[in-house]
């Protein structure tokens, strides 16, 4: 196998507007207060429960809120005045009360591959990023949990941008919907049932740490995987965090969703550089931990995602350590070829190297695919996430000094 050289733009939306989230401190933020109540990422019980505060009768609550999820999860609606089933005195009190918002795209990419990357605005004018990656058998949808991250580990682009806030639940289920308006994936009314799903994936993939946002991205999963309207299994929904070991049971248990892991070294030394979180909870703290996530969840296995470094954690050792490790856990292992930005402090490892350390991996009877970079043209590849205004504000020097600290 060779290395493809990065394709070029074919359809790319240019940026006509400046994204206006300027600041990058961690300061606490509130969402506004007073106005309608945005049904987007409410669950079932708090669906039903803001139906009864606003004058649903109790003996109907039931019933209206599966009409209502129904309307909005599995046609797409986004208008009370389109559920034609519910009477038009019923319509105008959700109409009265409640709103159904999605995020603002304020851009929308297309790379030569195919990717689409979506720049979102959501309350406050803050910003992140979904990506939509088709593929011959399934089309994933990456979605961010946080505005910026708060990890800060040194080879992700996103995590050069410091957290500003968790997103609301309604916030990660609207980055569903917008990927879902996008691609036109609403059925028609009396026409004949398609199961062609083009959104058939969820990863939470995107800017942030899933579980320093828990309560938030639990209950939107639910939405997500809810039979009667989005209807995703948690089979096909995969978190992916860096290490928060006291959440990782609470994952298996409240979620159920498959589970990558950040882990990206083999020994503490380098972790602690690459995944700060590592000095909190090092590598055989979270082995422990994952090590029982596959029993608790019911999980098939643990994806380890493994970025390679040139000169950094890519060597037949590290390969080799790696197996050691990771033994008696039902794991696969993803190989990410390091997706460069401006200012980054590595290198991507050679593909002659990469190829080497799969050979190991996988002749220690592990599954080692390495990742087919997705993107890169517009900026969409793991690990390169990050509002347009703060791209290329730091030198590789800044960059450089911050990895060495």
């Amino acid at each position: 196998m060779t290395e493809q050289s990065p394709p070029t733009v074919a359809a790319a939306a240019p940026i006509t507007q400046a994204p206006i989230t300027q600041d990058v401190l961690t300061i606490p933020r509130k969402l506004p207060e007073g106005g309608k109540v945005n049904l987007v990422g409410l669950t079932r019980e708090q669906l039903r429960a803001a139906l009864v505060e606003a004058g649903t009768p109790e003996w109907q609550a039931k019933m209206r809120e599966g009409q209502v999820w129904q309307w909005i999860y599995h046609w797409g609606v986004r208008d009370f005045a389109g559920m034609t089933n519910l009477a038009k005195d019923y319509r105008a009190l959700l109409d009265t009360h409640f709103e159904i918002a999605l995020p603002e795209v304020v851009t929308r990419q297309v790379s030569a591959d195919g990717t689409r990357k979506y720049l979102l605005r959501i309350a406050g004018g803050h910003e992140v990023e979904a990506v939509y990656i088709p593929e011959e058998t399934r089309g994933t949808l990456c979605i961010s949990s946080q505005v910026g991250c708060t990890l800060t580990c040194s080879f992700c682009h996103t995590g050069t941008q410091k957290l500003v806030r968790n997103l609301t639940a309604g916030e990660i289920v609207g980055q569903v919907l917008v990927a879902r308006d996008d691609l036109g994936e609403w059925p028609e009314p009396g026409a004949p049932k398609d199961e062609t799903r083009l959104v058939s994936n969820v990863v939470l993939m995107g800017m942030g740490e899933p579980l320093y946002n828990f309560e938030n991205v639990r209950d939107a999963m639910k939405v997500v995987m809810d039979g009667e309207g989005l209807s995703l299994s948690r089979r096909r929904i995969t978190l992916s965090t860096s290490g928060i070991v006291p959440e990782i049971a609470r994952t298996a248990e409240e979620i159920g969703c498959l589970l990558a892991v950040s882990f990206h070294a083999t020994t503490d030394e380098v972790r602690d550089r690459l995944v700060p979180v590592n000095k909190k909870w090092n590598i055989q703290t979270l082995l422990g931990a994952l090590r029982e996530y596959p029993k608790l969840s019911n999980s098939e296995r643990i994806t380890f995602e493994y970025v390679m470094l040139k000169g950094v954690n890519d060597s037949d050792e590290d390969a080799k350590r790696l197996v050691k490790l990771i033994r008696g856990i039902p794991a696969k292992i993803n190989l990410i070829p390091f997706n460069e930005w401006p200012g980054a402090p590595y290198e991507r490892s050679d593909w002659e190297r990469i190829e080497a350390f799969a050979d190991i991996v996988y002749k220690a009877g592990y599954a080692s695919p390495i990742r087919t970079p997705r993107g890169e043209d517009i900026m969409a590849a793991c690990g390169q996430l990050k509002s347009a205004t703060e791209r290329a504000r730091k030198s590789k020097r800044e960059i450089e000094a911050e990895t060495r600290a």
